[in-house]
């Protein structure tokens, strides 16, 4: 299971706008919102927010990862995004974020949920993975730097 298996180029967007946390994770919601595999896209909505209400998604070294599970959905929906400004998202080193990866999965899907977030936190762990993303402008050059990062680490 990569995560390149769920990022395709309609779900990747290098400037997301927004100005708050809030605003962020809504715009990711519409990037995915276009996926066929949403069945009831507000349903899918109140899982994300819901589960940011739990705790800040906000993973720290400016990379975010809202995330819930619902059973609106036909199969794992991922989305990436590079916002156009730093953005206080409430991260757990209370720095601004810049990097974004949604995910959205069935509630059935635990495990894949847990390898994939598992698999994107040890990703944006690289600092010098972090920096290439960030200077990156194409959905198809953002998911090339995913499949050549996900080959070097879990080859």
């Amino acid at each position: 299971m990569k995560i390149t298996d769920y990022l395709n180029a309609q779900f990747v967007d290098a400037s997301v706008k927004g100005k708050s946390k809030n605003d962020i994770i809504e715009a990711m919601l519409q990037l995915i919102g276009k996926s066929d595999k949403i069945l009831d896209f507000e349903s899918v909505r109140r899982a994300v927010f819901e589960r940011e209400q739990v705790m800040s998604t906000g993973v720290g070294n400016g990379f975010a990862i809202p995330h819930g599970k619902s059973d609106s959905v036909s199969d794992i929906v991922a989305g990436f995004g590079i916002t156009e400004h730093p953005i206080d998202y409430d991260a757990l080193d209370d720095k601004p974020i810049r990097l974004v990866f949604i995910l959205v999965g069935k509630e059935s899907m635990v495990g894949s949920h847990i390898k994939l977030l598992s698999r994107v936190s040890r990703l944006m762990n690289n600092e010098s993975f972090r920096n290439k993303l960030l200077n990156l402008t194409s959905p198809e050059d953002i998911i090339e730097a995913f499949r050549q990062e996900e080959t070097m680490q879990f080859a």
